[in-house]
């Protein structure tokens, strides 16, 4: 199935927002997941809502399935590199995974300076800092050039709601009791995230994308393995750029061009939305351009066509989940 600009608006209105399944465990909402925790498994479902500067600003057609399928073409792609919790895809938004315990940080890993928010490296250098996250950065820097090496600019994790706060390793790790996570763990943790990130640069090299930057996440087992959790190298989790029209926009002072959620942050950032207060109405004409720019990541990256589930969610993935008998 070609995904047309107008199957994309006669979904505008039955994308999947929540989910309250009964019987699959624990619920716990984020902002774009759901995770339901039943003993040693926990099922993820990807919703279709999109979050910017911490905040929920509505649904893309498709986004759900995108996400999942993109981070389950990844956990398969990189299982030889690092273990992760990803067990299986029961439906084209649920992911059946180990139950973890999340390390309190995520890993953020940049190749390039840029970013439009008031946590991005650009702002912070733009307003003179040379410091970011203990790294020491040189003078003459532009926006959105490449780093001279990948820096690791963790943060912390914050409230569903508030905002995550960059730190230092060493600020991280005082200001974290020491039984939420251990000096040992979060250098394993980061060795890990700068493996992730070198081998997601090359892949998506060879698929004319550039992976700008990008975020991890890691978590224990019950047996005591750290693994990597979440997603990886989706367009929500990820910064992705066109690797064609990189070299002549940046020469010319031109964002790159886009394939993932920057394309929203852009709009509101346009009309002055920094995260505050209430955010401004998703028009469809930004929810159907963003809904575009996921399938062509999912399609660049994997390699594949996207073929969307069109049937209602909720009952799908129900059925599929063996919750109706």
């Amino acid at each position: 199935m070609k995904v047309t600009g107008d199957l994309l608006r006669a979904h505008l209105d039955h994308t999947l927002e929540a989910t309250h399944f009964e019987g699959l465990g624990v619920r716990y909402e984020g902002k774009v997941r759901d995770n339901y925790s039943r003993g040693n498994e926990r099922f993820i479902v990807v919703t279709d809502r999109i979050s910017a500067f911490d905040q929920v600003l509505g649904t893309i057609p498709f986004k759900g399935q995108i996400l999942n399928l993109i981070a389950a073409y990844w956990f398969e792609k990189t299982k030889n590199i690092i273990k992760s919790h990803f067990v299986r895809v029961p439906d084209p938004n649920v992911l059946e995974c180990i139950e973890c315990k999340p390390l309190p940080v995520e890993f953020v890993v940049r190749g390039f300076i840029t970013g439009s928010t008031s946590t991005s490296m650009w702002t912070h250098y733009a307003a003179g800092k040379r410091s970011f996250c203990g790294h020491a950065l040189a003078d003459g820097l532009k926006k959105n050039q490449k780093l001279a090496r990948p820096l690791l600019t963790p943060a912390t994790k914050a409230a569903h709601g508030a905002h995550d706060v960059s730190a230092s390793r060493e600020d991280i790790l005082a200001s974290l009791a020491n039984d939420t996570i251990s000096a040992d763990d979060f250098d394993a943790a980061a060795t890990m995230a700068m493996t992730l990130f070198e081998a997601g640069q090359t892949i998506c090299a060879e698929r004319g994308l550039i992976l700008v930057d990008t975020k991890y996440e890691f978590g224990k087992t019950a047996s005591g393995d750290l693994v990597v959790i979440d997603e990886i190298h989706t367009p929500d989790s990820s910064r992705f750029w066109l690797s064609g029209t990189y070299d002549e926009r940046f020469a010319a002072g031109l964002d790159p061009e886009p394939l993932d959620k920057d394309f929203v942050r852009r709009y509101f950032t346009a009309l002055g939305y920094q995260g505050n207060g209430t955010p401004p109405p998703l028009p469809p004409e930004i929810r159907i351009g963003a809904a575009k720019r996921y399938i062509e990541a999912f399609e660049r990256i994997t390699a594949a066509p996207f073929e969307p589930d069109t049937s209602p969610p909720l009952a799908r993935i129900a059925k599929n989940l063996g919750l109706y008998t």
